[in-house]
């Protein structure tokens, strides 16, 4: 899952429902017995955005990248939503992308295009 760190993004709001919603989601990964990685970013100026999204990537084969709300809704941030995409099309070209409605559904949106224990193979894909 590729997402921003609420706690890390500027502006006057309380990080905590999101970050909280963040839980929920990956919490459901281990309930269905699949392994999940989140990287999370800021947008305090903090991280180089390429050289994180990137070393995530690369750092095993992914059968599926979760691209987070944060990144792709606000239309002031078109530009970092094409980032990440073309650094998973470049880094993880064999994963399927997916989409998440909100945090708290990105295994949800996982589930849709991987195997999951006890899921008949294709269901959902």
């Amino acid at each position: 899952m590729i997402g921003l760190d609420p706690y890390r993004v500027p502006g006057p709001w309380d990080p905590q429902p999101v970050a909280d919603a963040i839980q929920v989601g990956i919490a459901g990964f281990a309930e269905h017995g699949v392994g999940v990685e989140t990287c999370l970013f800021g947008l305090d100026g903090s991280d180089d955005v390429e050289a994180v999204v990137s070393a995530a990537l690369a750092a095993r084969p992914w059968e599926c990248v979760v691209v987070g709300g944060g990144v792709r809704k606000p239309e002031d941030q078109l530009e970092l939503f094409e980032q990440v995409l073309n650094l998973i099309r470049r880094h993880a070209p064999d994963a399927a992308i997916a989409f998440n409605s909100t945090a708290a559904d990105t295994f949800a949106a996982a589930a849709r295009w991987i195997d999951v224990p006890g899921r008949p193979t294709g269901a959902g894909q």
